[in-house]
């Protein structure tokens, strides 16, 4: 009896190592470009880097709940990707007001005014680009990148990325960044893919929006928090 419990634990042992040498790493480089006017501004770790196998997975959400802060009047991180199903608690490290909100379809709330503390938290169950605003301050703005997949990655300091453990087969490679048009190729192998490429940043450092009633903000206006 115990002869053939070693042997179906060395078939298992066998298997996980077939299954971890058959898994695949993609490494690239992504060079930002953006016009000489606003040169100074672009920041690499606003690109996020992912793929999603052909083959449907189940996606967990992620284990932990992750923070975006408002300091300064301004979000931190300026993008998260996370993935479907994952929490977001928003915190306020101001000694002022703040409104968190967003219109996106499938993942749009409003949390209404609250002040310096914790902050409120938020469930993110659809995958899509979710776009955050302060309903107060016009140029309070974040990120948030709900992804069906859970090979993701931020660009390094130097341009570079690297994903590991990915499914060897075919799927999509796309590679965000919110001032850019959105690059995306299909590989038939991962495993053979390679990302070398320049992203022209092409849209404003601050994009155009709404407050939370679909109005213009009173850039003018003093509301005191």
């Amino acid at each position: 009896m115990g002869t053939i419990r070693r042997g179906i634990f060395l078939m298992l042992c066998l298997g996980g190592a077939v299954a971890a040498a058959s898994a695949a790493d993609l490494k690239g480089h992504v060079t930002l470009v953006a016009p000489a006017a606003d040169a100074g501004l672009t920041d690499v770790g606003d690109t996020v880097v992912f793929f999603t196998p052909d083959a449907k997975l189940r996606v967990r959400p992620l284990a932990t709940v992750s923070v975006v802060t408002m300091q300064g009047k301004s979000f931190a991180p300026h993008v998260l990707p996370i993935t479907e199903g994952s929490k977001v608690r928003f915190a306020n490290d101001d000694m002022i007001l703040h409104n968190v909100f967003s219109t996106s379809p499938g993942n749009d709330f409003d949390m209404g005014f609250y002040g310096h503390g914790p902050g409120k938290t938020k469930t993110f169950e659809h995958p899509g680009l979710v776009r955050v605003y302060c309903n107060v301050h016009h140029e309070m703005f974040s990120y948030i990148l709900v992804l069906d997949t859970p090979y993701y990655t931020e660009l390094g300091d130097d341009g570079g990325f690297e994903l590991r453990g990915l499914p060897p087969g075919p799927g999509e490679i796309t590679v965000w960044n919110p001032r850019s048009t959105l690059w995306r190729e299909h590989v038939d192998s991962v495993a053979a893919a390679t990302v070398d490429l320049k992203l022209a940043l092409s849209r404003f450092a601050i994009p155009a929006h709404f407050n939370k009633f679909g109005k213009p903000y009173d850039k003018g206006a003093d509301p005191g928090y």
